[in-house]
Protein backbone atom coordinates (compact mmCIF):
# COMPACT_ATOMS: atom_id res chain seq x y z
CA UNK A 1 0.00 0.00 0.00
CA UNK A 2 1.02 3.64 -0.94
CA UNK A 3 1.74 5.65 2.01
CA UNK A 4 0.59 8.74 0.30
CA UNK A 5 -2.05 11.23 1.95
CA UNK A 6 -5.59 10.01 0.47
CA UNK A 7 -8.19 12.63 -0.32
CA UNK A 8 -11.71 12.04 -0.78
CA UNK A 9 -13.04 13.00 -4.36
CA UNK A 10 -14.60 16.25 -3.38
CA UNK A 11 -11.57 16.99 -0.70
CA UNK A 12 -10.46 20.48 -1.29
CA UNK A 13 -5.83 19.72 -0.08
CA UNK A 14 -5.71 23.12 -0.40
CA UNK A 15 -7.99 24.18 2.28
CA UNK A 16 -6.43 25.28 5.65
CA UNK A 17 -4.73 22.66 7.46
CA UNK A 18 -4.82 20.23 4.90
CA UNK A 19 -1.51 19.35 3.93
CA UNK A 20 1.89 19.89 4.42
CA UNK A 21 1.78 23.13 6.51
CA UNK A 22 5.54 24.18 7.07
CA UNK A 23 7.28 25.57 10.07
CA UNK A 24 10.92 26.18 9.73
CA UNK A 25 11.53 25.58 13.41
CA UNK A 26 10.19 21.95 13.52
CA UNK A 27 10.01 20.40 9.77
CA UNK A 28 7.10 19.98 7.81
CA UNK A 29 3.91 19.41 10.71
CA UNK A 30 0.75 18.85 8.55
CA UNK A 31 -0.66 20.63 11.77
CA UNK A 32 1.37 23.75 11.71
CA UNK A 33 1.37 26.95 9.68
CA UNK A 34 4.84 29.02 8.81
CA UNK A 35 5.30 32.20 10.64
CA UNK A 36 7.56 34.26 9.34
CA UNK A 37 7.93 35.46 12.68
CA UNK A 38 9.59 32.27 13.63
CA UNK A 39 11.85 31.74 10.79
CA UNK A 40 13.59 35.14 10.88
CA UNK A 41 13.46 35.59 15.06
CA UNK A 42 11.61 39.22 14.49
CA UNK A 43 12.33 40.40 18.47
CA UNK A 44 8.64 41.54 20.21
CA UNK A 45 9.87 45.32 20.38
CA UNK A 46 10.30 45.33 16.75
CA UNK A 47 13.74 46.58 16.36
CA UNK A 48 15.15 44.25 13.26
CA UNK A 49 18.67 43.77 15.32
CA UNK A 50 16.95 44.16 18.87
CA UNK A 51 19.42 42.87 21.52
CA UNK A 52 17.44 39.40 22.16
CA UNK A 53 18.16 38.74 18.68
CA UNK A 54 21.23 40.43 18.06
CA UNK A 55 24.88 38.96 17.52
CA UNK A 56 26.60 42.13 18.26
CA UNK A 57 24.88 42.80 21.58
CA UNK A 58 26.72 44.51 24.76
CA UNK A 59 28.76 40.83 25.51
CA UNK A 60 30.03 40.89 21.77
CA UNK A 61 33.64 41.91 22.25
CA UNK A 62 33.88 43.94 18.50
CA UNK A 63 30.11 45.24 19.13
CA UNK A 64 29.85 48.65 17.73
CA UNK A 65 28.22 51.47 20.05
CA UNK A 66 24.64 52.11 19.93
CA UNK A 67 24.79 55.25 18.96
CA UNK A 68 26.50 54.08 15.88
CA UNK A 69 24.07 51.29 15.00
CA UNK A 70 22.47 51.81 11.74
CA UNK A 71 19.57 49.62 12.32
CA UNK A 72 18.49 50.48 15.97
CA UNK A 73 15.00 52.53 14.64
CA UNK A 74 12.50 50.34 15.49
CA UNK A 75 10.93 49.29 12.42
CA UNK A 76 7.57 47.38 14.11
CA UNK A 77 5.40 49.19 10.51
CA UNK A 78 7.18 46.31 8.65
CA UNK A 79 6.26 43.32 10.93
CA UNK A 80 5.80 40.44 8.75
CA UNK A 81 2.67 38.41 9.57
CA UNK A 82 1.98 34.71 9.57
CA UNK A 83 1.92 32.86 6.51
CA UNK A 84 0.12 29.96 5.88
CA UNK A 85 1.40 27.38 2.77
CA UNK A 86 1.06 24.31 1.94
CA UNK A 87 3.40 21.98 0.31
CA UNK A 88 2.78 19.77 -2.71
CA UNK A 89 4.93 17.31 -4.66
CA UNK A 90 4.83 16.49 -8.01
CA UNK A 91 6.95 13.29 -9.10
CA UNK A 92 5.11 10.70 -11.26
CA UNK A 93 8.12 7.35 -10.09
CA UNK A 94 7.07 6.35 -6.76
CA UNK A 95 10.57 5.43 -5.18
CA UNK A 96 12.19 9.05 -6.11
CA UNK A 97 8.20 10.56 -4.53
CA UNK A 98 8.76 8.60 -1.44
CA UNK A 99 12.02 9.91 -1.11
CA UNK A 100 11.27 13.95 -1.54
CA UNK A 101 8.35 13.50 0.73
CA UNK A 102 10.82 12.00 3.57
CA UNK A 103 12.36 14.86 2.81
CA UNK A 104 10.07 16.68 3.56
CA UNK A 105 9.26 15.02 7.22
CA UNK A 106 5.79 13.47 5.32
CA UNK A 107 4.41 17.14 5.55
CA UNK A 108 3.42 17.23 2.10
CA UNK A 109 0.80 15.76 -0.82
CA UNK A 110 1.88 14.15 -3.47
CA UNK A 111 0.95 14.17 -7.49
CA UNK A 112 1.51 12.24 -9.67
CA UNK A 113 1.93 14.84 -13.02
CA UNK A 114 1.36 19.20 -12.90
CA UNK A 115 -1.70 18.60 -14.43
CA UNK A 116 -3.24 16.92 -12.05
CA UNK A 117 -1.96 19.23 -9.59
CA UNK A 118 -3.72 22.08 -11.52
CA UNK A 119 -6.85 20.55 -11.37
CA UNK A 120 -6.61 20.80 -7.50
CA UNK A 121 -6.11 24.32 -7.28
CA UNK A 122 -8.09 26.73 -5.99
CA UNK A 123 -5.91 29.55 -5.03
CA UNK A 124 -7.16 29.92 -0.91
CA UNK A 125 -3.91 29.03 0.62
CA UNK A 126 -0.65 29.67 -1.50
CA UNK A 127 0.75 26.66 -2.21
CA UNK A 128 4.72 25.80 -2.58
CA UNK A 129 5.03 22.83 -4.98
CA UNK A 130 8.45 21.11 -5.40
CA UNK A 131 8.93 19.26 -8.96
CA UNK A 132 10.85 16.30 -8.60
CA UNK A 133 13.56 15.19 -11.11
CA UNK A 134 10.59 13.78 -14.05
CA UNK A 135 9.37 17.20 -14.43
CA UNK A 136 12.80 18.54 -15.49
CA UNK A 137 12.18 18.22 -19.37
CA UNK A 138 10.83 21.04 -21.69
CA UNK A 139 7.09 19.81 -21.88
CA UNK A 140 7.03 19.74 -17.82
CA UNK A 141 8.33 23.00 -17.32
CA UNK A 142 6.18 24.48 -19.96
CA UNK A 143 3.07 23.40 -18.43
CA UNK A 144 4.63 24.44 -15.28
CA UNK A 145 5.79 28.13 -16.48
CA UNK A 146 1.82 28.50 -17.51
CA UNK A 147 0.28 27.50 -14.57
CA UNK A 148 2.32 29.52 -12.56
CA UNK A 149 1.52 32.50 -14.80
CA UNK A 150 -1.92 31.73 -13.87
CA UNK A 151 -1.68 31.10 -9.80
CA UNK A 152 0.12 33.80 -8.14
CA UNK A 153 -0.23 32.27 -5.29
CA UNK A 154 2.23 29.53 -6.32
CA UNK A 155 5.57 29.23 -6.14
CA UNK A 156 7.82 26.30 -7.58
CA UNK A 157 10.96 24.77 -6.45
CA UNK A 158 12.63 22.20 -8.93
CA UNK A 159 14.78 18.96 -7.65
CA UNK A 160 16.66 17.42 -10.10
CA UNK A 161 19.11 14.46 -10.41
CA UNK A 162 21.85 16.56 -11.21
CA UNK A 163 22.17 20.51 -12.07
CA UNK A 164 23.25 21.55 -15.27
CA UNK A 165 23.34 25.08 -16.39
CA UNK A 166 20.91 24.49 -19.64
CA UNK A 167 18.54 23.12 -17.33
CA UNK A 168 18.99 25.79 -14.93
CA UNK A 169 18.31 28.14 -17.41
CA UNK A 170 15.18 26.63 -18.61
CA UNK A 171 13.97 26.25 -15.08
CA UNK A 172 14.54 30.14 -14.43
CA UNK A 173 12.93 31.09 -17.66
CA UNK A 174 9.66 28.84 -16.66
CA UNK A 175 9.35 30.54 -13.49
CA UNK A 176 10.86 28.41 -11.37
CA UNK A 177 12.30 30.25 -8.34
CA UNK A 178 15.13 27.79 -7.29
CA UNK A 179 16.57 24.60 -8.33
CA UNK A 180 18.31 21.63 -5.59
CA UNK A 181 19.14 18.65 -6.28
CA UNK A 182 18.01 15.32 -5.22
CA UNK A 183 21.66 14.72 -3.18
CA UNK A 184 20.63 18.20 -0.63
CA UNK A 185 19.52 17.32 2.84
CA UNK A 186 16.14 18.48 4.27
CA UNK A 187 17.75 21.86 5.61
CA UNK A 188 18.48 22.99 2.26
CA UNK A 189 14.99 22.04 1.14
CA UNK A 190 13.32 23.63 4.12
CA UNK A 191 15.11 27.13 3.22
CA UNK A 192 14.25 27.19 -0.14
CA UNK A 193 10.51 26.85 0.89
CA UNK A 194 10.83 28.96 3.34
CA UNK A 195 12.21 32.00 0.66
CA UNK A 196 9.36 30.44 -1.45
CA UNK A 197 6.97 31.21 0.98
CA UNK A 198 7.53 34.44 2.05
CA UNK A 199 7.66 35.47 -1.72
CA UNK A 200 3.98 34.15 -2.06
CA UNK A 201 3.00 35.87 1.09
CA UNK A 202 3.47 39.34 -0.51
CA UNK A 203 1.01 38.39 -3.08
CA UNK A 204 -1.96 39.47 -1.71
CA UNK A 205 -0.79 42.64 -0.53
CA UNK A 206 1.05 43.06 -3.95
CA UNK A 207 -2.20 42.78 -5.41
CA UNK A 208 -4.62 44.87 -3.28
CA UNK A 209 -1.88 47.56 -3.58
CA UNK A 210 -2.79 47.47 -7.63
CA UNK A 211 -0.78 44.32 -8.67
CA UNK A 212 2.99 44.06 -10.68
CA UNK A 213 4.17 46.88 -12.72
CA UNK A 214 4.28 45.69 -16.34
CA UNK A 215 8.01 45.28 -17.86
CA UNK A 216 6.83 48.18 -20.54
CA UNK A 217 5.70 50.54 -17.68
CA UNK A 218 5.97 52.69 -14.36
CA UNK A 219 8.10 55.72 -14.53
CA UNK A 220 8.96 58.33 -17.02
CA UNK A 221 12.63 57.71 -18.08
CA UNK A 222 12.99 59.88 -20.92
CA UNK A 223 15.58 61.71 -19.13
CA UNK A 224 16.26 64.59 -17.07
CA UNK A 225 13.35 67.03 -18.29
CA UNK A 226 12.39 65.16 -20.81
CA UNK A 227 15.92 64.58 -22.59
CA UNK A 228 19.82 64.56 -21.77
CA UNK A 229 22.03 61.25 -21.74
CA UNK A 230 21.18 58.86 -18.62
CA UNK A 231 23.66 57.64 -16.39
CA UNK A 232 25.49 54.24 -16.53
CA UNK A 233 24.29 51.04 -14.84
CA UNK A 234 26.67 49.15 -13.08
CA UNK A 235 25.60 45.82 -11.73
CA UNK A 236 28.15 44.38 -9.63
CA UNK A 237 27.88 40.39 -9.18
CA UNK A 238 29.29 37.23 -8.13
CA UNK A 239 28.42 33.48 -8.13
CA UNK A 240 29.91 32.47 -4.63
CA UNK A 241 29.11 34.22 -1.56
CA UNK A 242 32.48 36.00 0.00
CA UNK A 243 34.40 36.96 -3.28
CA UNK A 244 34.54 40.79 -2.07
CA UNK A 245 31.29 41.74 -4.05
CA UNK A 246 29.78 44.12 -1.78
CA UNK A 247 33.25 45.38 -0.94
CA UNK A 248 34.11 46.24 -4.87
CA UNK A 249 30.71 47.92 -5.22
CA UNK A 250 31.27 49.98 -2.56
CA UNK A 251 34.65 50.98 -2.91
CA UNK A 252 33.92 51.61 -6.77
CA UNK A 253 30.45 53.68 -5.83
CA UNK A 254 32.66 55.67 -3.52
CA UNK A 255 35.48 56.37 -5.75
CA UNK A 256 33.25 57.10 -8.54
CA UNK A 257 31.67 59.66 -6.18
CA UNK A 258 34.85 61.21 -5.67
CA UNK A 259 35.23 61.96 -9.75
CA UNK A 260 31.98 62.73 -10.64
CA UNK A 261 30.26 66.16 -11.23
CA UNK A 262 27.00 64.42 -10.79
CA UNK A 263 24.65 62.15 -8.27
CA UNK A 264 26.30 58.73 -8.50
CA UNK A 265 23.90 55.88 -6.06
CA UNK A 266 24.70 52.79 -5.02
CA UNK A 267 21.75 50.37 -4.75
CA UNK A 268 21.52 47.69 -2.41
CA UNK A 269 19.98 44.63 -4.09
CA UNK A 270 21.00 42.13 -2.08
CA UNK A 271 17.38 42.39 -0.73
CA UNK A 272 17.51 39.79 2.06
CA UNK A 273 21.11 39.90 3.38
CA UNK A 274 22.45 43.85 2.19
CA UNK A 275 25.56 45.39 3.86
CA UNK A 276 25.83 48.12 1.86
CA UNK A 277 24.20 50.14 4.66
CA UNK A 278 27.14 48.97 7.60
CA UNK A 279 29.84 49.12 5.60
CA UNK A 280 29.18 52.69 4.88
CA UNK A 281 28.26 53.35 8.62
CA UNK A 282 24.52 54.90 7.16
CA UNK A 283 21.46 55.41 9.58
CA UNK A 284 18.87 54.67 6.94
CA UNK A 285 15.54 56.06 7.46
CA UNK A 286 14.01 54.55 4.16
CA UNK A 287 15.10 51.41 1.95
CA UNK A 288 13.99 50.40 -1.48
CA UNK A 289 11.03 48.84 0.22
CA UNK A 290 9.53 52.57 0.40
CA UNK A 291 10.41 53.27 -3.09
CA UNK A 292 8.44 49.96 -4.01
CA UNK A 293 5.32 51.07 -1.86
CA UNK A 294 5.54 54.49 -3.85
CA UNK A 295 6.19 53.05 -7.01
CA UNK A 296 2.87 54.51 -8.79
CA UNK A 297 3.84 57.79 -7.76
CA UNK A 298 7.11 57.49 -8.33
CA UNK A 299 8.98 60.52 -9.99
CA UNK A 300 12.68 61.78 -9.62
CA UNK A 301 12.59 64.45 -6.86
CA UNK A 302 10.30 61.59 -4.75
CA UNK A 303 12.86 58.92 -5.35
CA UNK A 304 15.83 61.16 -4.71
CA UNK A 305 14.03 62.08 -1.54
CA UNK A 306 14.21 58.35 -0.25
CA UNK A 307 18.00 58.01 -0.48
CA UNK A 308 20.47 58.48 2.12
CA UNK A 309 24.04 60.21 1.62
CA UNK A 310 27.11 59.20 2.21
CA UNK A 311 28.67 62.23 3.94
CA UNK A 312 32.46 61.48 3.22
CA UNK A 313 31.91 61.30 -0.48
CA UNK A 314 28.80 62.56 -1.40
CA UNK A 315 27.52 58.98 -2.76
CA UNK A 316 23.98 58.58 -2.24
CA UNK A 317 22.52 55.17 -1.48
CA UNK A 318 19.62 52.82 -1.81
CA UNK A 319 19.46 50.94 0.89
CA UNK A 320 17.89 47.13 1.28
CA UNK A 321 15.24 45.99 2.99
CA UNK A 322 16.25 46.16 7.04
CA UNK A 323 14.47 42.48 7.11
CA UNK A 324 14.86 39.28 5.02
CA UNK A 325 11.09 39.15 4.75
CA UNK A 326 10.67 42.41 3.03
CA UNK A 327 12.61 41.19 0.13
CA UNK A 328 9.44 39.68 -1.79
CA UNK A 329 7.90 42.93 -1.93
CA UNK A 330 10.88 44.23 -4.23
CA UNK A 331 10.31 41.94 -7.93
CA UNK A 332 12.48 42.66 -11.00
CA UNK A 333 9.93 44.70 -12.94
CA UNK A 334 9.96 47.51 -9.53
CA UNK A 335 13.84 47.06 -9.74
CA UNK A 336 14.17 47.78 -12.90
CA UNK A 337 11.73 51.16 -13.22
CA UNK A 338 13.61 52.42 -10.05
CA UNK A 339 17.06 51.85 -11.69
CA UNK A 340 16.19 53.21 -14.95
CA UNK A 341 14.46 56.56 -12.88
CA UNK A 342 18.15 56.58 -10.91
CA UNK A 343 19.65 56.70 -14.44
CA UNK A 344 18.28 59.77 -15.69
CA UNK A 345 19.47 61.97 -12.56
CA UNK A 346 22.38 59.84 -11.18
CA UNK A 347 25.47 59.54 -14.10
CA UNK A 348 26.27 56.37 -12.05
CA UNK A 349 23.78 53.57 -10.77
CA UNK A 350 25.88 50.56 -9.15
CA UNK A 351 23.98 48.09 -7.63
CA UNK A 352 25.18 45.61 -5.48
CA UNK A 353 23.41 41.77 -5.87
CA UNK A 354 23.43 38.72 -4.69
CA UNK A 355 25.56 35.99 -5.01
CA UNK A 356 23.20 34.09 -6.90
CA UNK A 357 20.39 34.10 -10.41
CA UNK A 358 16.79 35.27 -9.35
CA UNK A 359 14.43 37.39 -11.53
CA UNK A 360 15.65 40.37 -10.16
CA UNK A 361 19.46 39.77 -11.03
CA UNK A 362 18.45 38.69 -14.55
CA UNK A 363 16.52 41.81 -15.05
CA UNK A 364 19.17 44.04 -13.65
CA UNK A 365 21.67 42.22 -15.87
CA UNK A 366 19.87 42.79 -19.11
CA UNK A 367 19.41 46.78 -18.59
CA UNK A 368 22.99 47.32 -17.73
CA UNK A 369 25.43 48.96 -19.50
CA UNK A 370 28.73 46.77 -17.71
CA UNK A 371 27.85 44.12 -15.45
CA UNK A 372 31.42 43.56 -13.41
CA UNK A 373 31.76 39.60 -12.36
CA UNK A 374 33.92 39.27 -9.01
CA UNK A 375 35.89 36.40 -8.52
CA UNK A 376 38.27 35.34 -5.89
CA UNK A 377 41.31 33.09 -6.32
CA UNK A 378 40.36 29.71 -5.22
CA UNK A 379 38.45 26.59 -6.69
CA UNK A 380 35.20 27.24 -5.33
CA UNK A 381 34.87 30.43 -6.60
CA UNK A 382 36.21 29.95 -10.44
CA UNK A 383 34.19 26.68 -10.87
CA UNK A 384 31.23 28.92 -10.06
CA UNK A 385 32.19 32.21 -12.22
CA UNK A 386 32.55 29.47 -15.07
CA UNK A 387 29.26 28.27 -14.41
CA UNK A 388 27.81 31.70 -14.37
CA UNK A 389 29.22 32.43 -17.72
CA UNK A 390 28.51 29.61 -19.22
CA UNK A 391 24.20 30.96 -17.98
CA UNK A 392 25.03 34.31 -19.09
CA UNK A 393 25.62 33.27 -22.88
CA UNK A 394 22.84 31.22 -22.76
CA UNK A 395 20.81 33.99 -21.61
CA UNK A 396 22.51 36.00 -24.41
CA UNK A 397 24.27 38.52 -22.47
CA UNK A 398 26.68 40.43 -24.97
CA UNK A 399 29.75 39.36 -24.18
CA UNK A 400 31.07 42.91 -23.91
CA UNK A 401 29.05 43.65 -21.53
CA UNK A 402 31.15 41.84 -18.58
CA UNK A 403 33.92 43.03 -16.92
CA UNK A 404 35.82 40.12 -14.92
CA UNK A 405 37.81 41.30 -11.67
CA UNK A 406 40.02 39.14 -9.56
CA UNK A 407 39.89 40.04 -6.34
CA UNK A 408 42.79 39.26 -3.72
CA UNK A 409 44.59 38.35 -6.86
CA UNK A 410 48.03 38.41 -4.96
CA UNK A 411 47.32 35.63 -2.71
CA UNK A 412 49.59 33.05 -2.55
CA UNK A 413 47.15 30.07 -2.89
CA UNK A 414 49.33 28.26 -5.91
CA UNK A 415 46.77 29.84 -8.49
CA UNK A 416 47.99 31.08 -11.35
CA UNK A 417 46.32 34.91 -12.88
CA UNK A 418 47.12 33.27 -16.29
CA UNK A 419 45.67 29.62 -15.64
CA UNK A 420 42.20 31.17 -14.21
CA UNK A 421 41.82 33.40 -17.32
CA UNK A 422 42.21 29.82 -20.09
CA UNK A 423 39.66 28.06 -17.38
CA UNK A 424 37.08 31.40 -17.65
CA UNK A 425 38.28 32.18 -21.44
CA UNK A 426 37.91 35.39 -20.26
CA UNK A 427 40.75 38.37 -19.53
CA UNK A 428 40.69 39.77 -16.09
CA UNK A 429 39.65 43.49 -16.40
CA UNK A 430 41.27 44.52 -12.94
CA UNK A 431 43.37 42.58 -10.23
CA UNK A 432 42.54 43.74 -6.71
CA UNK A 433 45.36 42.68 -4.14
CA UNK A 434 44.57 41.22 -1.07
CA UNK A 435 45.00 43.58 2.27
CA UNK A 436 44.43 43.67 5.77
CA UNK A 437 43.49 47.24 5.08
CA UNK A 438 40.24 46.18 3.49
CA UNK A 439 38.48 44.23 7.13
CA UNK A 440 39.97 46.63 8.56
CA UNK A 441 38.06 49.66 6.79
CA UNK A 442 35.16 47.35 6.93
CA UNK A 443 35.15 47.06 10.41
CA UNK A 444 35.18 50.71 10.52
CA UNK A 445 32.68 51.17 8.43
CA UNK A 446 34.54 53.40 6.09
CA UNK A 447 35.76 52.24 2.64
CA UNK A 448 39.22 51.58 1.59
CA UNK A 449 39.65 54.10 -0.92
CA UNK A 450 38.52 56.68 2.27
CA UNK A 451 40.45 54.81 4.77
CA UNK A 452 43.59 54.44 3.31
CA UNK A 453 43.91 56.08 -0.51
CA UNK A 454 47.71 55.65 -0.93
CA UNK A 455 47.29 51.85 -0.27
CA UNK A 456 47.97 49.46 -3.41
CA UNK A 457 44.60 47.61 -2.86
CA UNK A 458 42.82 51.61 -2.94
CA UNK A 459 45.11 52.52 -6.24
CA UNK A 460 43.82 49.32 -7.55
CA UNK A 461 40.21 50.20 -7.34
CA UNK A 462 40.77 53.82 -8.32
CA UNK A 463 42.49 52.07 -11.68
CA UNK A 464 39.34 50.23 -12.30
CA UNK A 465 37.13 53.48 -11.68
CA UNK A 466 39.43 54.87 -14.66
CA UNK A 467 37.46 52.28 -17.02
CA UNK A 468 33.71 53.35 -16.67
CA UNK A 469 34.86 57.52 -16.90
CA UNK A 470 35.32 59.28 -20.11
CA UNK A 471 38.38 59.76 -21.12
CA UNK A 472 38.41 63.56 -20.37
CA UNK A 473 37.54 62.95 -16.28
CA UNK A 474 40.43 60.11 -16.25
CA UNK A 475 43.77 60.94 -14.55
Amino acid sequence: MSNYIDQPADADPYAAGSFGNYNPSDGYQPSDSYMASEGYGVPVSGDAYGSAHDPYAANDPYAAPAAHDPYAEPVAQQQPAAIRVSVAVVEPHPPTRDRMLRLLGNGGTPFNSIEELASRLTGSVPVVVILGPSCATAADLGIAERLIQAHSALGAILVVEELTTSLLQQALRAGVKDVLTLSGDATQLSTAIQRVAVTLDSTPRRAASGGDIPMDQGPDVSGPEGGGQLGQVLTVFSTKGGAGKSVIATNLAVALAQRSNQPVVLVDADLQFGDVAVMLKLTPHHTIVDAVAAIDRLDAPLLESLLVTHEMSGLRVLPAPLEPAFADQVGAAEMVAIVELLRTFCSFVIVDTPAYFNDVVLGLVEISDKVVLVAGMDIPNIKNVKIGLQTLRLLNTPMEKLMLVLNRSNSKVKLDIGEVERTLQVKADALIPSDVLIPQSVNKGVPVVLHAPKSPVAKSIQQMTELFLPATKRR
